[in-house]
């Protein structure tokens, strides 16, 4: 009688371990992090401003695009976003400048639940010499932060929500 309780103990335990005891070797999807959009995140190393879904959206032949972007400054002081858009001695360089505790959207103008709204003009690129697929790099740099450098992508207009930021 003993010798059946423990087999069946035995058993139990066998079976809760095999259908429990994958979670405890197999990685948690959510504590993967992402992009949930088309756009690109800045890493946090690039200055006190967070830079969020940045991409371009480039013309047909790929000469030229808009960087779209929303830029927070949660911050108690203004602060000058410095780009530099591609590589060497073609790269272009930019400056947006964000004031005190707002979100300035590069390309969107109707954002539901952003206060402060600042602007809504994104920032042309002329020369940008890149089809719609590829990557441009980007280096994303303010306030004291060193910057990071991230490869945004460069989208067309052909999707319906892309349409009206096409140069």
């Amino acid at each position: 009688m003993k010798s059946r309780l423990i087999a069946s103990l035995a058993v139990g335990a066998a079976v809760v371990l095999g259908t429990t005891g994958c979670g405890l070797i197999a990685p948690q999807s959510t504590t993967v992090q992402y992009q949930p959009s088309d756009g690109m995140n800045v890493p946090k190393d690039s200055g006190p401003l967070q830079i969020r879904n940045a991409l371009i959206v480039a013309n047909e032949d790929g000469s030229e695009g808009n960087l779209v972007a929303a830029i927070v400054n949660g911050t108690d002081e203004d602060h000058v976003l410095n780009l530099e858009i591609g590589e060497g001695a073609d790269a272009v360089k930019k400056t947006v400048r964000v004031s005190a505790g707002t979100t300035k959207s590069l390309g969107v103008s109707d954002i539901e639940g952003v206060e402060n709204l600042v602007g809504a003009n994104p920032v042309l690129i002329q020369g940008l010499d890149t089809a719609p697929g590829a990557t441009v790099p980007v280096y994303f740099q303010s306030g004291d932060g060193e910057g990071a450098l991230v490869e945004i992508p460069v989208l067309d207009g052909t999707l319906d929500y892309l349409t009206e930021l096409a140069p």
